[in-house]
C-alpha cells in the first residue's frame, strides 16, 4: 500500500516536497515513480527512481526543477519540487513497479503494479 502526502497550495516559484510511504518489507525491491494528472488531461510521467537508487529519470517538463529520491530504510520515496509553475497543478500519484521491469518501460504507467491515492498540488500565478 502506498500513501502519498505533502501536496498543497503554493505560489508560482515556490517549492513543495511530496512523500510516498509504502507499507510492507519489500519496498526496496521496487522501482518507484511519480505521475500526475491535471484536470481534463491524461496521466503523465513525472519522475522515476530505480530500486537501488542507481538511476533516475525525469520528464522534460520538470527536468532541473524536480528531484526524486528514496530512503529504503524508511520505505519512502520523495519528490522535491522547486520553481513551481501553474502548469504543474495536478494530482500527483506515486507508484511501484517490480525491479524486474526494464528501465525503458518505467515512464509508462502500465509498468507499475501499485498506486497511491494521489495528493493535490495547486500552483497559483
Amino acid at each position: 500500500q502506498l500513501q502519498a502526502s505533502g501536496g498543497g497550495l503554493v505560489q508560482a516559484g515556490g517549492s513543495l516536497t511530496l512523500s510516498c510511504a509504502a507499507s510492507g518489507s519489500t519496498f526496496r525491491n521496487y522501482n518507484m515513480g511519480w505521475f500526475r494528472q491535471a484536470p481534463g488531461k491524461e496521466r503523465e510521467f513525472v519522475a522515476r527512481i530505480t530500486w537501488s537508487s542507481s538511476g533516475v529519470n525525469y520528464a522534460d517538463s520538470v527536468k532541473g526543477r524536480f528531484t526524486i529520491s528514496r530512503v529504503n530504510a524508511k520505505n519512502t520515496v520523495y519528490l522535491q519540487m522547486n520553481s513551481l509553475k501553474p502548469e504543474d497543478t495536478a494530482v500527483y500519484y506515486c507508484a511501484a513497479a517490480s525491479r524486474s521491469q526494464i528501465l525503458s518501460s518505467l515512464s509508462l504507467d502500465r509498468a507499475y503494479e501499485y498506486w497511491g491515492q494521489g495528493t493535490q498540488v495547486t500552483v497559483s500565478s
